[in-house]
């Protein structure tokens, strides 16, 4: 068995945030526990397929990515936009956007190579506040989900009053999309209670899991 090794390092409010690899396979952890790994990313090119298929042929789409990750999220959303679409990737760690240029860089082809792609180092309910009615959708893979795992800062986003702000962000007829490690009937609950229309998919992280990740694409009115 070949051994992990570590790659990077991050000092975040919940503790160190640590990329390792082995061999080809890449993974992030926190406080031991595994946010991410290479080998293991269905759910979040899914969610980027769904939030943004309403929008494949439409002019001047303009979508935000909550949460970099290993770049995957940001790939799919690059094919399921037309050329003219542009994406805003806000992650809050710095490390992180540097291991997308670097070592995680293959991984999901280069996704911030593309021109119709901005990343910047800052909150993503910051960008989300700033809106004000201009996104055509919003794809959240912040945190492991509503129960803000990495920093408790994060559960801002999927309370009520941070769900309204995402819905003031979004043009008539938007998507908010979010990712889940697991299921959450409160947030539910809170999706429809601002009055977004809510799909919920339960999908499996890579081929073969047994193992289900939580989707909820939710239609502004």
């Amino acid at each position: 068995m070949i051994p992990w090794q570590e790659v990077g390092r991050a000092n975040v409010s919940g503790g160190d945030l640590v990329l390792s690899r082995r061999g080809d396979e890449f993974a992030i952890r926190l406080r031991g526990a595994e946010l991410m790994n290479s080998r293991a990313h269905q759910s979040e090119e899914l969610l980027a397929t769904l939030g943004c298929k309403p929008f494949r042929e439409a002019p001047g789409v303009r979508v935000l990515i909550g949460g970099l990750g290993m770049g995957f999220t940001t790939r799919a959303a690059l094919g399921a936009l037309p050329a003219d679409a542009r994406i805003e990737v806000a992650e809050l760690i710095p490390e992180v956007v540097a291991w997308n240029r670097g070592p995680l860089a293959d991984l999901a082809g280069r996704p911030l190579d593309d021109p119709r792609v901005t990343v910047t180092v800052t909150d993503v309910a910051k960008v989300i506040g700033q809106a004000d009615g201009s996104l055509h959708a919003i794809l959240l893979d912040v945190d492991n989900g509503p129960d803000a795992f990495t920093a408790p800062g994060n559960a801002a986003l999927y309370g009520a009053p941070g769900l309204k702000r995402a819905r003031r962000a979004l043009i008539r007829g938007g998507i908010l999309a979010v990712w889940s490690v697991e299921d959450d009937k409160a947030f539910t609950g809170r999706l429809t209670g601002v009055g977004f229309a809510v799909e919920q998919h339960k999908v499996a992280p890579r081929t073969g899991s047994g193992a289900r990740h939580v989707l909820w694409i939710a239609k502004a009115p």
